[in-house]
């Protein structure tokens, strides 16, 4: 008894040491998925086979975590979710009237906040627009003005408590849309530069909230990409990181590549900068600890984490919430809407004529009377099979929903424009032994890059001319224009109508800006023709009415001298797809 009464006396002493009584730690958790595009089942809508990773395996694993961490547990998504598999096709364009696949899933998910991606705006206001009201966690957007006010058009961060921790998540994206998307696309809208964004939110959270933690949520890679006439970054995560103080992390994403570093702020103290890459392979995941004495926050220990998600069990219960939807979009993409009579392949548009992008080259002219085509391959190694062409199929042939458009450009802008295409596509060749491609082994594991320096969706090819392109000359001499394809003299100071996508016609990639020499703030004046849907719309009617279409490469261009350059294209096709 005395023993007992002794224990009793020493746990209630122990219990009101101010250590103990004052001191508290809470534990968090932060999950991010980022560029899902679409990857919410473990079904390929595209190949017709079962996918690793996706969102349905994910949750099992977010799940698992959730019953540890209670609501302790933090779920963010960082965009570019409306655009990829044609599930988001499907739901925004063939079934726009109901609620839309992405909300239901982000709502079924439970994630407690959004960012809007720049693939989200690609889709237009009428999808976007609905999808954030249908999203009920907040969708953020800070650096995104509605410029009618000049107010944020969605929330600029959400403030979050858990355990008695405030938490500011604010969210950007990148402010290079302009660069890529019609103004259609994003009328009344203005993206500002991220970095005094930041600098304005981060202040007006902290003098206004008060949180323990200020969160990033950034539709914005690490550096690089383009850097618009302004000065302005295309990718400005790790520019924010270093430059504003008051971020303790930053959750980031749109460069498709996975990131886990930590970086000083301006005062010196470390800022978690983590990306999970895109298609749910992995979660980026951060384990918070901050602890109090009494009410006061002495300490943060921030540690991030990338959490391969690939083989994880498939949420059951998740895909039987789904499958209705599911089936009606199998049935969907697997209508046959023609017959191709030989196989097409991506991998030989890097090597001169293919099928495959000559294919798009003659529907673009054939649908727009235009005089010249320029197009690129948007998947790095997609194949058409001979035999019944389905809607699935579509989606290897044209990746996004670009517009088709028409622009008014002379022939000197279109040489330099496929100067600069070429530049970036291939070697200079200083011996029979060199690379015909331009490579990099460092990029063999860039989900953009597989093995080029540079992205293969800026590789434009011409088809209504016929040229050369000289390997052994120097960076902007390669490309010989030698007449148009119908025998007509090549005139470079003619105006022609030149057919691309609304991508490359609004300036991505730079070709028609810094290749062609047009100013940016006159291309919307060039464009003299857009489509109204998305170019594979169009090509999907050229099909079903065709019927029965035969791919062929055309013989208008080619790469020489050829006693070099097919044996160097021999190797180089050895050394990125193995035969």
């Amino acid at each position: 008894m005395n023993r007992l009464l002794a224990t009793a006396m020493g746990l209630l002493l122990l219990g009101s040491t101010p250590a103990t009584s004052q001191t508290r730690t809470v534990e968090l958790k932060v999950i991010e998925t980022s560029d899902v595009h679409g990857h919410f089942f473990p079904y390929d809508f595209i190949e017709g086979r079962e996918l690793r990773g996706t969102l349905a395996r994910a949750n099992t694993y977010i799940n698992r975590l959730r019953q540890q961490y209670g609501d302790r547990l933090l779920l963010i998504d960082n965009g570019d979710i409306l655009q990829g598999q044609p599930c988001v096709y499907w739901t925004n364009y063939v079934m726009p009237e109901d609620e839309n696949l992405a909300a239901q899933v982000i709502n079924y998910m439970h994630f407690d906040a959004e960012t809007v991606g720049n693939h989200d705006v690609e889709t237009g206001h009428k999808v976007y627009d609905k999808w954030i009201r249908e999203v009920r966690c907040p969708v953020l957007g800070a650096n995104i003005v509605d410029t009618s006010n000049q107010l944020p058009y969605v929330h600029p961060y959400a403030l979050l408590e858990r355990q008695g921790v405030k938490i500011a998540i604010i969210g950007m994206v990148t402010p290079a849309i302009p660069c890529w998307l019609n103004e259609r696309l994003w009328q009344g809208l203005e993206f500002q530069e991220m970095v005094s964004c930041a600098k304005r939110w981060v202040k007006y959270v902290q003098q206004v909230e008060q949180p323990d933690l200020i969160l990033g949520l950034f539709h914005s890679g690490l550096n690089g990409g383009i850097t618009m006439e302004n000065g302005i970054q295309e990718d400005a995560t790790e520019r924010v990181a270093q430059e504003v103080e008051g971020f303790d992390a930053i959750f980031f994403g749109h460069d498709h590549q996975v990131h886990n570093i930590t970086l000083k702020n301006p005062a010196g103290r470390d800022v978690l900068c983590i990306d999970p890459s895109c298609y749910v392979r992995n979660v980026a995941e951060a384990t918070i600890r901050l602890t109090y004495d009494g009410n006061k926050l002495v300490s943060k220990d921030i540690k991030g984490e990338i959490v391969d998600v690939r083989d994880e069990p498939v949420d059951q219960q998740m895909v039987s919430h789904f499958q209705p939807a599911i089936d009606k979009i199998k049935q969907y993409v697997g209508r046959s809407i023609g017959t191709f009579a030989n196989a097409a392949y991506t991998r030989d548009s890097y090597f001169g004529n293919s099928a495959f992008t000559d294919f798009i080259h003659q529907l673009q002219l054939q649908i727009t009377q235009a005089d010249i085509s320029l197009n690129a391959p948007l998947s790095f190694d997609a194949k058409i099979d001979a035999g019944p062409v389905t809607v699935a199929d579509m989606f290897k042939l044209y990746r996004f929903e670009n517009q088709l458009c028409v622009m008014k450009m002379t022939g000197r802008e279109l040489h330099g424009h496929l100067e600069m295409s070429y530049d970036l596509w291939v070697n200079t060749m200083k011996s029979p032994s060199d690379h015909l491609l331009l490579l990099n082994d460092g990029s063999r594991n860039d989900q953009q890059r597989m093995g080029f320096k540079n992205f293969t969706f800026n590789f434009d090819s011409a088809a209504g001319i016929d040229y050369e392109v000289d390997v052994t000359k120097p960076d902007g001499q390669k490309v010989n224009i030698l007449r148009m394809s119908d025998g007509q003299p090549f005139d470079e100071n003619k105006v022609y109508r030149v057919v691309m996508n609304s991508y490359r016609a609004n300036g991505g990639g730079d070709l028609i800006v810094r290749g062609a020499g047009i100013p940016k703030d006159s291309l919307s004046r060039r464009i003299i023709y857009q489509s109204e849907l998305d170019l594979r719309h169009y090509l999907m009617e050229e099909i079903e009415r065709m019927g029965t279409v035969r791919p062929q490469a055309a013989r208008n261009w080619k790469f020489v001298p050829e006693k070099w350059t097919k044996a160097a294209a021999k190797r180089d096709r050895q050394l990125l797809f193995g035969k």
